[in-house]
């Protein structure tokens, strides 16, 4: 009996299969240990794999595609619907390899370690930020007890490193120099390391030419370039700028019934690091067109600010980014901005 498609359910160490034949009938179930899925699959005939688009599944895609496999991945979200009760690994198997067998579904596209790799460049310099953020707020906090307070920025941070080594500086006691002085190390090692990760993800951004493009975008800089790239791959796969706005959750949600229809708020699905670049990206956009209001180019985002607070027109403005991102990526060039026409 030939097996058509095939559910697999990842997993750290036993993995379960599905298979149904061309028919559609059951015509395997069983669960593998990890070092057993790839000589499994080696010695089956050629057919669709479905798996989740969670943790593995992209290497997991990639090896099964060499053995001549037609690997499908799926959100998570999606496969939901198709599990029939309660939550158990061959039900999940039973459940991917119905959803990848349906005309609507939609996948996602397998990613090279090359792709990977780049966006591991980025997840490390996202954590490392963030713990930066948090060090940095419990230096101040810490030294808010003592009444000392400084402002924001690096400077004012600076000034409070300055009184933390200062042993003559009374305001601190013994013990709270104890305590800040190892923060103040591990601070400055995720700043030395923040900036040789930021180094290589620039290095890579120069020696790629699309990226070189996109970062002529307004709101696109060259972080934002290179993790928009390795994430979507080919950028035909969405057949407008407004897909690929809507798959980093930048458009509104449709709230219609009974023929009436309603806008809601963004949808935040998709990509939450890259919806955040963009939206810090126009932010930046909207900061600079406050400072010169008068520049010809910033006419759309200046009528914006004028009728909508500025965090909602900052998404706006986002959403508007990434359209124009999908227009170079698929035709090609490098943006030029077209000055709003002058009324009559």
């Amino acid at each position: 009996m030939k097996i058509s498609m095939m559910g697999l359910d990842l997993a750290k160490n036993v993995f379960a299969v599905h298979g149904i034949d061309e028919g559609g009938r059951v015509a395997m179930k069983r669960n593998l240990r990890r070092a057993q899925v790839l000589p499994f699959f080696a010695k089956l005939e050629s057919c669709v794999v479905g798996m989740e688009a969670s943790s593995g599944a992209h290497y997991w895609g990639r090896e099964l595609s060499r053995l001549g496999h037609t690997v499908r991945l799926m959100p998570a979200g999606y496969v939901k619907a198709y599990v029939k009760r309660g939550k158990t690994d061959a039900g999940d198997a039973a459940a991917i390899c119905e959803a990848v067998s349906r005309p609507t579904m939609r996948f996602v596209p397998v990613k090279s370690v090359e792709q990977q790799g780049i966006l591991a460049l980025h997840r490390a310099r996202d954590v490392l930020v963030r713990q930066r953020t948090q060090i940095t707020n419990v230096v101040r906090a810490l030294c808010g007890e003592f009444g000392i307070v400084a402002a924001k920025g690096k400077e004012p941070l600076k000034s409070l490193a300055a009184i933390i080594a200062d042993e003559s500086d009374d305001r601190l006691g013994c013990e709270a120099r104890l305590a800040l002085k190892p923060l103040l190390d591990q601070l400055a090692q995720l700043r030395r390391n923040t900036a040789l990760l930021e180094r290589e993800i620039l290095l890579r951004h120069k020696t790629n030419e699309t990226s070189r493009r996109l970062v002529s975008v307004p709101g696109i800089g060259p972080l934002t370039a290179s993790a928009l790239i390795a994430s979507i791959g080919d950028p035909k796969r969405f057949a407008s700028g407004r897909d690929l706005s809507a798959w980093l959750g930048l458009t509104p949600q449709p709230r219609s019934s009974g023929g009436k229809s309603k806008l809601g708020r963004t949808s935040k699905q998709g990509n939450p690091y890259l919806r955040r670049l963009f939206v810090q990206g126009a932010q930046s956009l909207l900061y600079a067109t406050r400072r010169k209001p008068n520049a010809s180019s910033a006419a759309w985002r200046q009528e914006l600010l004028a009728r909508r607070p500025v965090k909602v027109a900052a998404v706006a403005v986002a959403n508007k980014t990434a359209r124009i991102a999908w227009s170079v990526l698929v035709h090609g060039g490098l943006y030029r901005s077209t000055p709003l026409a002058k009324a009559a």
